[in-house]
């Protein structure tokens, strides 16, 4: 047998997702729908899967979100993910908050919808506070570059190189992602400090190259500001696009930028 389901594309700087709402859409395995939806050749294409939850969170948040990246692990929090779901739920109807409390893997994540004629124009999320770690806990070794640990919900590794676009990102991104210093693998930024704002290229953990990435625009910052080569704002510019990003006096980081619809959409799943 099987069932049809009904799915929403939406992107983030190119970060793009499915997004499916679980009131509407029972989906028992979601890693594996994630694995075969995500194929760019045999599935929809994407870079995971996001279902969002409500309902069952009234105690604690608005809104649920869970992410599944496109070899179906779970990952506990993206930040493009979560503008594009406070987009979804504004204009799809689901709410008329433009705050809005999101329970992730990571916690609860404030999102404030930024509403112009009824079209949610950009969000911001507030991230939390990041968790920086000094690179001497990990393993002294050559094959690992110099950089700053910072873990936004999601673990991150960000490298400060002269020119980002030089990096070959499908080699070394892969590589780190499974660096014996990460025992549960981790994001890897290449990033460069630019007069236009802070050039960056993401290698995923479990995606692969993306186009951006929320927690590593966050991540960068943050790295960033704490090794003093930029202040608490900054623009980080992606492939995708940029987002603006400020670590606040209070320690909070966070996010502003866009979110955007691509299609709707409707696919079968065995069960």
């Amino acid at each position: 047998m099987s069932q049809t389901i009904h799915f929403t594309k939406m992107h983030g700087i190119g970060n793009d997702y499915i997004y499916v709402d679980t009131a509407l859409n029972e989906i028992k395995n979601p890693s594996e729908a994630s694995e075969l939806w995500s194929d760019r050749h045999r599935g929809i294409g994407s870079d995971g899967l996001v279902l969002i939850g409500r309902g069952e969170a009234k105690d604690q948040a608005d809104f649920t979100m869970r992410i599944f990246n496109a070899d179906g692990s779970e990952a506990k929090m993206c930040g493009n993910a979560s503008r594009c779901v406070g987009k979804y739920l504004y204009e799809k109807g689901l709410t008329k908050q433009t705050v809005i409390r999101l329970l992730t893997a990571s916690g609860i994540k404030e999102l404030h919808l930024h509403v112009a004629d009824e079209r949610v124009d950009s969000v911001t999320v507030d991230m939390g506070e990041p968790a920086l770690s000094n690179e001497a806990q990990y393993i002294e070794s050559e094959e690992l570059p110099e950089g700053t640990f910072v873990c936004m919900g999601n673990p991150h590794y960000v490298i400060f190189v002269e020119d980002a676009e030089k990096v070959d990102i499908e080699k070394e991104g892969k590589r780190l992602e499974h660096h014996k210093a990460f025992p549960e693998r981790c994001n890897i930024e290449f990033a460069t400090v630019r007069e236009d704002g802070i050039r960056v290229r993401v290698w995923e953990r479990g995606s692969g190259v993306t186009m951006a990435c929320g927690t590593g625009a966050c991540a960068t910052a943050v790295a960033a500001a704490h090794t003093g080569r930029a202040g608490r704002k900054s623009r980080i510019i992606m492939d995708g696009g940029a987002l603006e990003i400020e670590w606040a006096e209070d320690s909070h980081v966070k996010m502003t930028g866009g979110a955007s619809f691509v299609f709707d959409g409707e696919i079968e799943l065995s069960e």
